[in-house]
């Protein structure tokens, strides 16, 4: 089906107003962790003598048991890459290592205090740290290592770099992993800091409560910060750098949390999934007024995609769960509660006549993510919540969705830039496992070979933490929690290797417009391993944070 959208109207916003009121964000043990803030749940027992006035959920607001679909994109603290330079940050010791690929040459240089994230900026000029101890990020040449330090806001943990690499934003994420520490005796978790790292100027702004994304447009001339209530929208071709703030909460006392947003390359309009909700949030990033509307998107979305050229949006809605007693309706049909998602797919060309159409999963099926091909021609579809070994690979000419059977439930999936290989890992637990399975208890992994969905399976002794690929599409590379192997993924022929390495892995990585894979490890003076796929030899970089014992090891 066809259906022209009419969009209704939610809230309308006219410029940069401010409500009066402090917002309240969702709060979820799961999501914010033991952070000590306030939160409903940690309020204790108490009891009024009213009772209870909470509300039944409406048909718009419901979970259907299985929780927030997991992203999985292995994360951990980063080095940093150009297509000659790998950058490291030695939080212990205040330092940024810079690494010459092929040479190895070791160069380092002092940062501020306790440099937790980096990043390299896209046309491989710079690389920027931000520093958790010392409330500020340091700018470094990539060619001559010059440092300049500019200072930002306290209590600030996350940072995003501009496509271009010309901008940052600094943030507070109380969900992000080490939460950052806390200074001051007036703390807000809603402010931000800008800085244009060309000119080293810095704009302090407020933002929507709690805030844990930001999104740049493709020419970085917009930038939009997301909290659960609101979206703040940020022109940085202006000369005053001030945020749009633009409320997409209906509930204004509990706002849904804010899961996902797709933001249009060009900056036109933001696409914002809630949990649980209903309805897509439309925010219209050129009007000056009605900025905020709805977008049916079917029961339960659970992840949102975009097509390569951004004119199709396409949501997985999980569906319903199955009701607790059908009655008599199972005697004439066992399959009448099965659980029934769907796939919804919208052209986006024009916001203000949204096409939408709708693909039913079969049913029994419980996909709650979707990842594209490189090419857009199809799709995978699965659940890292539903404990289903099963798979859908969808072909987007026939919309024909195919169900493969997997040895265990999905963990993560990676592609191969090709498209042609897909890599399955599968979690630790069961699901519908059989006991008997030689994959019981254990992590594992799958390689399918997407033109004609042979897959092999592989039993794992440790959990991955990191994945990628080369360039060219031929190998992929992992590595698991504790294990001192760097694990090669043959794209051609599905058959693995591996490569001991000094001592256990950090993080991985692959350089840009090389075949070269790089892995951190852990030493108390700083390792890094480089293997080329092409040579096929390992070169190892040890002490690299004290510029010395430098071990070339193949």
């Amino acid at each position: 089906m066809r259906i022209p959208i009419s969009i209704t109207l939610l809230i309308a916003m006219t410029g940069c107003s401010e409500s009066g009121y402090s917002m309240k964000a969702s709060y979820d043990e799961a999501t914010y962790g033991d952070t000590g803030y306030y939160s409903p749940q940690s309020a204790g027992d108490y009891d009024d003598g009213y009772g209870s006035e909470a509300e039944e959920p409406s048909d718009a607001n419901y979970d259907d048991g299985y929780g927030s679909e997991a992203e999985g994109d292995f994360l951990s603290l980063r080095p940093a890459t150009t297509n000659t330079y790998v950058f490291v940050a030695n939080p212990d010791r205040n330092t940024v290592t810079r690494i010459s690929v092929p040479s190895l040459e070791v160069m380092t240089v002092e940062v501020g205090v306790e440099p937790s994230l980096v990043e390299t900026s896209s046309d491989y000029t710079r690389a920027v740290t931000f520093n958790k101890g010392s409330n500020d990020i340091s700018i470094i040449d990539a060619e001559t290592l010059d440092v300049t330090e500019v200072t930002i806001r306290d209590n600030l943990n996350q940072m995003r770099m501009s496509p271009d690499g010309n901008w940052v934003i600094c943030y507070h994420d109380v969900g992000a992993d080490g939460g950052g520490s806390i200074n001051g005796g007036a703390v807000t978790f809603n402010a931000i800091s800008i800085i244009n790292l060309q000119t080293q100027e810095h704009f302090e702004a407020i933002v929507g409560s709690y805030p844990h994304d930001v999104q740049f447009t493709e020419d970085s001339s917009l930038a939009v910060v997301i909290s659960d209530d609101y979206m703040a929208s940020i022109d940085l071709t202006t000369a005053s750098i001030a945020p749009k703030r633009i409320a997409i909460a209906d509930d204004l006392i509990n706002p849904p949390r804010a899961e996902e947003v797709l933001l249009d390359p060009n900056g036109k309009y933001a696409l914002v999934r809630q949990y649980a909700v209903s309805d897509l949030v439309l925010v219209d990033l050129e009007a000056t007024e009605d900025q905020v509307s709805s977008v049916p998107c079917g029961d339960n979305p659970t992840d949102m995609d975009v097509s390569e050229d951004g004119s199709q949006v396409y949501v997985v809605a999980r569906g319903a769960s199955p009701a607790d007693d059908c009655g008599e309706v199972l005697e004439e049909d066992p399959t009448a509660c099965d659980q029934q998602g769907e796939l919804w797919t919208y052209d986006v060309s024009d916001i203000e006549d949204i096409i939408t159409d709708s693909i039913s999963f079969p049913t029994g099926e419980i996909f709650g993510q979707l990842q594209l091909s490189p090419d857009d021609e199809s799709g995978l579809f699965y659940s890292t919540q539903s404990g289903q070994s099963r798979m859908g690979v969808w072909d987007r000419s026939s919309d024909e969705i195919v169900v493969k059977g997997l040895v265990k439930p999905v963990s993560k999936i990676g592609l191969s830039p090709t498209g042609e290989t897909t890599v399955v890992f599968h979690s630790k637990d069961n699901g519908d496992t059989p006991s008997t399975s030689q994959f019981y208890g254990s992590h594992a992994l799958s390689l399918i070979d997407m033109n004609d969905l042979f897959s092999t399976a592989y039993k794992l002794v440790a959990e991955p933490t990191s994945f990628t690929s080369t360039p060219d599409g031929d190998i992929g590379f992992f590595i698991m929690e504790g294990q001192p192997y760097l694990e090669m993924l043959n794209y051609r022929t599905l058959v693995p290797s591996e490569v001991r390495l000094p001592s256990v892995p950090v993080h991985l990585g692959s350089l840009p417009d090389t075949n070269i894979a790089f892995v951190s490890q852990e030493h108390n003076l700083g390792r890094i391993s480089f293997f080329d796929t092409d040579e096929g030899d390992l070169q190892t970089i040890t002490g690299f944070e004290l510029n010395s014992a430098i071990d070339h090891a193949e």
